[in-house]
């Protein structure tokens, strides 16, 4: 094992609860890395967005080795096993050793298009541009949105 990994291993060892502790299911899902910040995962949690072993929990819920912990972030649902745990935020190649991704592969890139971006430098959008772009994401007003139809 590479010594810069087996010292954040170590690392990761000694972030772990001491003899038995608990550890709060947002802290270990910002701990791996699932959310970006604590207060996001106990948003995620509050919100229903994180299931342990089938069951919503609250923020403070203790989570344990060999639960299943189910996420819905950034439009994914993410399914992942507890195989350690730690509460301070690690490295990603150490975190993805404290648990079992059997997450779906996310959408390719060219299923999600992005709508609306212009070309650089091309300016502010008209007001036909801007009806152009609401009858594609299907935003029309009332009317539809057309006016007056042109000659």
């Amino acid at each position: 094992m590479d010594p810069k990994v087996a010292a954040a291993v170590a690392a990761a060892e000694a972030a772990g609860p001491q003899n038995g502790g608990n550890v709060r299911i947002d802290s270990w899902i910002w701990s791996v890395r699932l959310v970006k910040t604590r207060s996001l995962g106990a948003a995620a949690c509050k919100g229903g967005h994180v299931r342990v072993n089938g069951e919503r929990v609250k923020p403070a819920h203790a989570v344990r080795v060999g639960d299943e912990v189910r996420l819905r972030h950034d439009g994914r649902e993410r399914i992942v096993v507890v195989t350690r745990l730690i509460r301070k935020r690690v490295g990603a190649p150490v975190a993805a050793q404290c648990y079992i991704d059997n997450s779906p592969p996310p959408p390719p890139r060219e299923a999600v298009a992005p709508a609306g971006i212009r070309d650089r430098g091309a300016g502010r959008p008209t007001k036909r541009d801007r009806r152009e772009l609401e009858r594609l994401r299907g935003l029309a007003g009332p009317g539809g949105g057309l006016g007056k139809p042109r000659p």
